[in-house]
């Protein structure tokens, strides 16, 4: 989206009056893998009816089906593969139909352009690409090639720009973030360049996602613990915590090595939010397995967690595996986990912000930053706390944003918000205290923007529903 804003195209929600049309796909399961097929097969036909000259397939399931898009959807005009990003222009407006398959090497960086999708207080910065990681469930490494990670000047620049231009809170992403900078020669890297990230007076947050268990070093937690701008906040995914199951998956390890993992950051890092997401269904899981992971579970006590079904993919090492296990008893594991883990989120929730009924309201008041109106209810607004990361944990939903001076809480805002109610995943609160704006937000500081375009250079490409990262 960058490179075509670059080049003056024009982005438009209206995939009816787009002249070029670009699906962005996923194709690491199976749901999302029909989810971008669908995708496809919706804006062929606005090729057909609509304004459309060309349609361009990108990301993921190129990877995966280069030549099988063209052959079966022949209004594709286009594929562009996750290592072919910056020959977007040579789809859109040359020749280019398809590429030869090699081991994606893309990389993005500080200049790369980039449109920022999510609002502006809050951003991604992804700090490395790919995986070296066997896992026998996972195709990442065929989709997203090996790993590689950015430089750390790149990071850095990227992170301050972002927060010149109002971003109060970075998201670090990646497929393993615990192994930046091993590329680089870089030692706890990852704890590097947090701390360096931690400096910045503009940010409210710096989280990082996807930590690798075996990966997760004391030097980081000791970082994010000595940093208040590092969100007390882990996500690891764990997978599985029976032994035998963690072997065919090949990632090692058991539940009760996690256990004293677990222990470990909650000691190093007092009131810190634990995130993981587990894989059910696997090939070979016994009853006895599952038992052993709804064991774990309760024993844990983690703040959130997802819950996977086991996704047969053809190419991927788990596929060959026998003992598969059939669609039904695997969405009952699903179910039974998930039903365990709501317990036990209502409690932390409960414990955690709202404590005895006795506990008095000074201390039920915690810092968040507000998203604006929900979507669900715009006569509501919602909120984040430090232990929520954006999009995949509950929210604080918020009745009041008002202070009794008639100042009015704005998205992008932090303030000070007094849970009043807590349910199994969301909290309900109330503003009590909004706290001063940084200068950039204020007009004190002009954040960077991009040059003008001249108006007869300018197209138009669809984003919105057709151009959509369903990675």
């Amino acid at each position: 989206m960058g490179i075509l804003a670059r080049e003056g195209y024009e982005l438009t929600p209206r995939a009816d009056e787009a002249e070029v049309l670009v699906v962005n796909t996923c194709s690491f399961i199976e749901s999302a893998q029909k989810e971008s097929v669908d995708a496809i097969l919706e804006m062929a036909e606005y090729k057909k009816f609509g304004a459309a000259k060309k349609l361009i397939v990108a990301g993921c399931l190129v990877e995966r089906f280069r030549a099988q898009i063209l052959e079966q959807v022949p209004e594709v005009d286009a594929v562009v593969g996750t290592g072919e990003v910056e020959r977007i222009m040579e789809a859109v407006e040359g020749n280019l139909r398809v590429l030869p398959a090699q081991p994606p090497a893309f990389l993005y960086h500080d200049l790369t352009p980039r449109i920022v999708t999510t609002p502006k207080h809050s951003a991604y910065v992804k700090i490395a690409e790919g995986c070296d990681h066997p896992c026998t469930f996972c195709i990442i490494p065929q989709l997203r090639g090996a790993f590689r990670g950015r430089r750390f000047e790149s990071v850095v620049r990227e992170t301050e720009n972002l927060a010149r231009a109002g971003a109060r809170e970075i998201t670090l992403i990646g497929q393993d973030t615990t192994s930046y900078g091993e590329d680089l020669g870089l030692r706890d890297g990852l704890a590097q360049l947090l701390e360096k990230l931690a400096q910045n007076a503009d940010l409210l947050w710096v989280r990082f996602l996807y930590a690798y268990p075996n990966r997760v070093t004391q030097k980081l937690l000791d970082t994010v613990a000595a940093h208040p701008r590092l969100a007390k906040y882990m996500d690891m995914p764990l997978q599985h915590a029976s032994r035998n199951v963690l072997a065919r998956m090949k990632r090692g390890s058991n539940g009760d090595a996690f256990l004293k993992l677990l222990e470990r950051i909650r000691t190093t890092i007092p009131g810190v939010s634990l995130r993981t997401s587990f894989i059910v269904g696997f090939p070979g899981e016994t009853d006895a397995d599952f038992e052993e992971l709804c064991d774990f579970v309760k024993a844990a006590r983690l703040d959130w967690m997802g819950v996977f079904e086991y996704s047969d993919v053809d190419n991927a090492g788990s596929h060959a595996l026998d003992e598969k296990i059939d669609a039904e008893t695997i969405r009952e594991r699903r179910e039974c986990l998930m039903a365990i883990q709501k317990k036990i989120s209502r409690e932390n929730l409960r414990a955690k912000y709202l404590g005895a009924k006795s506990r008095a309201s000074k201390d039920r008041i915690f810092t968040a930053l507000i998203e604006g109106p929900s979507k669900d209810n715009p006569l509501v607004w919602e909120a984040r706390l430090e232990g929520m990361a954006p999009e995949i944990d509950g929210k604080l939903y918020l009745t009041d944003i008002e202070l009794p001076g008639g100042e009015v809480a704005e998205a992008g805002d932090v303030a000070r918000v007094e849970i009043t109610k807590t349910d199994a995943y969301d909290l309900i609160g109330r503003v009590v205290e909004i706290l001063p704006r940084p200068a950039a937000r204020t007009g004190l500081m002009a954040a960077p923007v991009p040059p003008a375009v001249a108006a007869e250079k300018l197209h138009r490409i669809a984003t919105g529903a057709p151009l959509r990262v369903l990675a």
